[in-house]
């Protein structure tokens, strides 16, 4: 559904709570790649009542502050919040989650000592989440639920 051309390494992957949009992560050349890599950036795309995909639009480069925050792993929150890891390399303070509006807009970060590869909702209620990092596994209790399966 989704070419290479449209979004080199696609690896990320997750649907809005209504599954109206899907958001693609282009993640960057990681080992064993060979060749050019993603682009470390994240698309979003209507779904069809087909279930076919259209409107691809940029959804962010994940640029912060002049630091290049590489997304790997994404998950919505029921209010369709978009959670996305983020490995910021030796920027300190920057590698964690990073939480979106569907718009696209940055509003909150999980700070975190290293690269975070993945992260779920979990808990009886779904309002921790689970941040697997480059040697550590960390949670946190949020103030929302992770969006549940249909």
């Amino acid at each position: 559904m989704v070419s290479e051309d449209q979004v080199p390494d696609p690896n990320g992957l997750v649907f809005s709570p209504d599954y109206k949009k899907l958001y693609v992560i282009s993640t960057g050349k990681g080992p064993g790649d060979a060749g050019q890599g993603g682009k470390g950036d994240m698309h979003v795309f209507d779904v069809g009542s087909d279930n076919k995909l259209s409107n691809q639009k940029l959804f962010s480069d994940f640029m912060i502050d002049g630091v290049k925050c590489g997304p790997d792993g994404a998950r919505c929150d029921v209010n369709g919040n978009v959670w996305v890891s983020s490995n910021a390399g030796r920027a300190v303070g920057y590698s964690g989650v990073t939480v979106w509006t569907p718009a696209g807009q940055l509003i909150g970060r999980i700070r975190l000592p290293e690269a975070c590869a993945n992260l779920c909702f979990g808990g009886p209620k779904r309002n921790r989440v689970f941040m697997a990092a480059s040697q550590s596994l960390y949670a946190v209790y949020v103030g929302t639920q992770g969006a549940a399966p249909g």
